[in-house]
């Protein structure tokens, strides 16, 4: 993220002049963009009361009453309860106004003004300050350990003076900790307060990183922490599993409601399923619903399959099932009646029984030739041997023979003549 400290003409960074290095955890936590900086409204008109950020995100209105030109992002001295603390700018002008209004804050005497710029002094002075939570923070919890006091200790804000120390703590129950002050007080000579804080306001305090990869949203953005119900889950079908709805604060995510009213507009066209629907084939249970898509998957009791169904088709076997009639399966009323195989195949019976009865005659005219009947003519220009054998003179593997032939020199051939 960016510095929002604002820039000047040459480019530089305004305010704190850390030149855009600032992380999440430091200037830019719980930073609002001021987009009527640009607009040039009168000194006398403009809006008094400006708002300032303290550690850990938490805001508090303050009256510029002697008009200090102030840039989002200064560090100024603030009047306190005992004595003064420091804090930086975060907004101002008529935003200011907007946000007194949403937040319910009275623009009335009870706000406190503004001191002065904080000078090097008071910054190196805070820091030193700054330096003494931590160990506080492990002593005051040994300390509760002692006295089995049930609440935890998330966090030690010292006042920029040095003079007084916030404990921030989370307890399911009241706590009589008026034993635990007197031990605080005389260990580290500082005026304490102890304020009770939810869960959530733990969680944005002390920040982190939620499952979805980004920063916790009520440590950089989020400042009213609305309820949260498992209706909001249920009505965007997600699995009612505590550690998967849960966040780092241990309640339901306020991400939840983010979405919630895109689902009940959206839910408005999907009907209601209070029973199976009833069909022909059996009873058919809702295994799922897109919402957005308007599908919904029915499957029956015997099989593992499911079928995708719109919303139509559904509110269409809904109103035949209140007629008290069944269709006959999910995705149609009727069944089209089909012919038997047996009648479909009748036209190939017909042909093997007409092939069957030729080849049965041509296997009775075989027979009849072969037990001397007459013989089957052959094509036409072909001549055909008698049946009592070959032609005289034809000897078998070989050419004709020609008796008494004689060769060319008029000499008889060099077989001999058979004997009479």
């Amino acid at each position: 993220m960016g510095c929002a400290c604002g820039t000047k003409k040459d480019g530089q960074v305004a305010g704190c002049q850390n030149n855009g290095a600032c992380g999440t955890g430091g200037c830019n936590k719980m930073n609002v963009f001021d987009w009527l900086s640009n607009m040039d409204v009168p000194r006398e008109d403009k809006f008094d009361v400006v708002e300032v950020r303290f550690k850990g995100g938490r805001k508090d209105f303050y009256r510029n009453t002697d008009r200090l030109p102030l840039t989002t992002g200064d560090a100024i001295i603030v009047e306190a309860a005992t004595g003064h603390h420091l804090g930086h700018v975060s907004l101002q002008g008529e935003l200011v106004r907007l946000q007194m209004q949403k937040k319910k804050v009275a623009n009335d005497d009870e706000i406190r003004k503004i001191y002065r710029l904080a000078s090097q002094k008071d910054i190196e002075k805070n820091e030193e300050a700054k330096k003494r939570e931590l160990p506080t923070l492990y002593r005051t919890r040994e300390v509760i350990h002692q006295l089995r006091l049930q609440m935890k200790l998330s966090d030690v804000e010292y006042q920029a003076d040095n003079t007084k120390a916030t404990f921030f703590y989370s307890a399911e129950d009241r706590v009589d900790f008026r034993e635990l002050i007197k031990i605080l007080a005389g260990e580290f000579k500082i005026r304490v307060e102890m304020r009770q804080i939810s869960l959530r306001q733990e969680a944005g305090r002390l920040g982190g990183i939620g499952v979805c990869g980004r920063e916790l949203c009520c440590s950089t953005w989020l400042g009213d922490f609305k309820n949260v119900a498992t209706s909001a889950a249920r009505y965007q079908n997600l699995s009612l599993n505590p550690s998967k709805l849960s966040g780092q604060c241990g309640r339901l995510k306020c991400c939840l409601n983010y979405e919630l009213e895109t689902y009940m507009d959206a839910l408005r066209y999907i009907p209601s399923i209070d029973a199976p629907l009833q069909t022909e084939r059996g009873a058919a249970m809702l295994q799922k619903t897109d919402i957005f898509r308007k599908i919904m998957w029915f499957g029956y009791k015997e099989e593992n399959t499911w079928y995708p169904l719109d919303v139509e088709r559904v509110n269409e076997i809904l109103a035949l099932n209140k007629a008290g009639k069944k269709p006959a399966t999910l995705e149609e009323d009727e069944v089209e009646a089909r012919e038997p195989v047996s009648v479909l195949n009748s036209d190939l019976e017909n042909l093997d029984k007409k092939f069957k009865s030729r080849n049965k005659n041509r296997n009775k005219n075989r027979g009849k030739n072969k037990r001397g009947g007459n013989a089957r003519p052959m094509g036409e220009g072909k001549s055909q041997p008698p049946s009592g054998g070959p032609p005289r003179g034809h000897q078998r593997g070989g050419p004709p023979r020609q008796p008494n032939a004689r060769n060319n020199n008029g000499n008889q051939p060099n077989n001999p003549p058979r004997k009479p």
